[in-house]
C-alpha cells in the first residue's frame, strides 16, 4: 500500500468510526462496520459492510422507516472527505454475526474472502 493509500485508508477508518459510534447508539442490533478497497481503483472499488448481531435485527432495520439512516451517515462522512460515490447504497452491504457464525464459524476474514 502506498503512503497516499494508507492516508486515505486511515481517514476513511476515522470517518467510519464516527458512523459506527452513532449507529451503535441509534440502531438496535447494530454491532460494527468495516470497509474494503483496492486503492489502485479507488473510490470505484470501495465496499462497506454493516454488521448486526442477528439476521432478525438486520432485517428489522432494513424493513424499517429508519433504513436510510446508515446510508445517510456514510454519505455525509464520504462527502466531508470529498469522496465521490454515485450511489452509496450500491457500495454498502449488510451482514450479521449470527450468519458469519453459522456459515464460517465466526471467521470474518474467510467470509470476506481476505
Amino acid at each position: 500500500m502506498r503512503k497516499s493509500d494508507k492516508k486515505i485508508d486511515n481517514q476513511l477508518r476515522e470517518s467510519l468510526t464516527q458512523v459506527c459510534d452513532a449507529a451503535l447508539k441509534d440502531i438496535e442490533g447494530f454491532q460494527w462496520l468495516t470497509h474494503q478497497a483496492n486503492y489502485s481503483d479507488f473510490p470505484n472499488s470501495l465496499k462497506m459492510i454493516c454488521v448486526f448481531d442477528t439476521k432478525e435485527q438486520m432485517n428489522d432495520y432494513l424493513n424499517s422507516s429508519q433504513n436510510a439512516y446508515l446510508l445517510d451517515l456514510i454519505s455525509k462522512e464520504l462527502n466531508m472527505m470529498r469522496i465521490k460515490i454515485k450511489s452509496v447504497a450500491k457500495v454498502v452491504s449488510y451482514d450479521s454475526e449470527e450468519s458469519c457464525l453459522a456459515e464460517h464459524n465466526g471467521n470474518w476474514s474467510r467470509r470476506f474472502g481476505t
